[in-house]
């Protein structure tokens, strides 16, 4: 395991150097600056973690305080890919993490993990970390990047012997799709660690939907790995494991009325904030993805049953918002209208109610706001 040597006062000012680089959108000077960092001693995991992955944190928070675009955003995060790209181009190769042989052969082979992002999943930087931590641990890898459709997943784990499966999502919503990555790869007799955001600070989803492992971050993720993770004998999988719930289809009947459900909300919005009579189409375009990303959470928070998971989004948006100068009472009119709409459903309304006692507690915004 990589020796951590590096000074705090260091790391921070390699830091705020690779900041600069980004926003001047200067990959040059982005390189440099991780490049200087690791000739002038620092490990390269930590490089990739206190360095670029701490960069990576600090972009989304400016995002949401409204200090950076979503374009800058964008060109900031395709940097740091590319400054990985380059690091791992001059990283020598590490020793090999070996495990026994199959039957029969006789000593060790490299222990090779395949590491992908899930359907729908586009945040595929955290991924590309794990990745880039697992080889210079000396594990063999197989990194697929951004998005794998599950059947693509499991074709390619029939081709290449994968001796575990690690998959990142960032978001909630791609739960349930989560779910059916983890119980496809766990059909073939692999095991799969699973990471980021959207399985919750303590792993509570990891658990949910039986994954056989679950780490906060890379290290953690790497250090599991290494204790040799197998699935346990006699486990089940199936997509109903551990949640009876879904037995009253509020997940699936929401999923199916997306659609309508945020044509409805939006129209009936239109009718209860008269400021939205002025909005361009532009507003409208943004105002009808807000709802349609409401609709999403709830829904995940339906196949969990967690209203703790809607609550954190709506809070989330809520401040977004209110940096932006928009007040949440559209928020909490958007929940009323769904709450019409759900009104056969007790679990979204339990949820729901949920949400709209969260609200109350977000301050009011700043100064007005151009949009919603």
């Amino acid at each position: 395991m990589t020796t951590h040597t590096t000074t705090t006062s260091g790391l921070a000012a390699t830091r705020e150097r690779l900041w600069a680089a980004l926003g001047e959108r200067d990959e040059e000077a982005a390189a440099a600056a991780v490049f200087d960092a690791c000739d002038a001693g620092t490990p390269v995991e930590e490089v990739l973690l206190d360095v670029i992955g701490s960069a990576q944190a600090r972009i989304g928070r400016a995002w949401a305080a409204d200090r950076i675009s979503v374009a800058q955003e964008h060109a900031a995060t395709a940097i740091q890919d590319r400054v990985i790209a380059a690091l791992a181009r001059r990283t020598p190769p590490s020793p090999r993490t070996t495990r026994p042989a199959g039957p029969g052969a006789g000593g060790t082979a490299p222990q090779r993990v395949t590491v992908a992002c899930v359907e729908g999943e586009w945040h595929a930087l955290p991924a590309r970390l794990l990745a880039e931590v697992l080889s210079g641990r000396g594990f063999l890898v197989d990194y697929l990047g951004a998005h794998v459709p599950t059947p693509h997943l499991i074709a390619h784990l029939h081709q290449t012997g994968a001796d575990v499966v690690a998959l990142s999502s960032s978001l909630p919503v791609r739960l349930p799709t989560a779910h059916a990555a983890v119980t496809a790869v766990q059909a073939i007799g692999l095991p799969v660690i699973v990471g980021g955001a959207a399985f919750g600070p303590d792993g509570r989803y990891a658990r949910l939907l039986g994954a056989d492992g679950w780490a906060p971050d890379a290290r953690a993720a790497a250090s599991l790995l290494a204790g040799g993770l197998r699935r346990p004998e006699g486990a089940r999988t199936g997509p109903d494991q551990g949640l009876p719930h879904l037995l009253d289809q509020e997940y699936t009947l929401v999923t199916r009325t997306r659609a309508q459900l945020t044509r409805d909300v939006l129209e009936g919005l239109e009718a209860k904030v008269p400021a939205m009579a002025a909005y361009t189409e532009e507003q409208r375009e943004r105002t009808a993805e807000d709802i349609a990303h409401i609709v999403d959470f709830l829904a995940a928070s339906l196949y969990t049953d967690d209203a703790e998971l809607f609550t954190g989004f709506l809070t989330w948006t809520a401040e977004v918002l209110r940096v932006r100068g928009v007040p949440s009472g559209a928020l909490v009119a958007a929940l009323d209208l769904l709450s019409d709409a759900q009104h056969d459903f007790p679990r979204a309304q339990t949820h729901l109610d949920a949400g709209r006692r969260a609200l109350a507690h977000v301050p009011a915004p700043q100064a007005s706001g151009p949009h919603a």
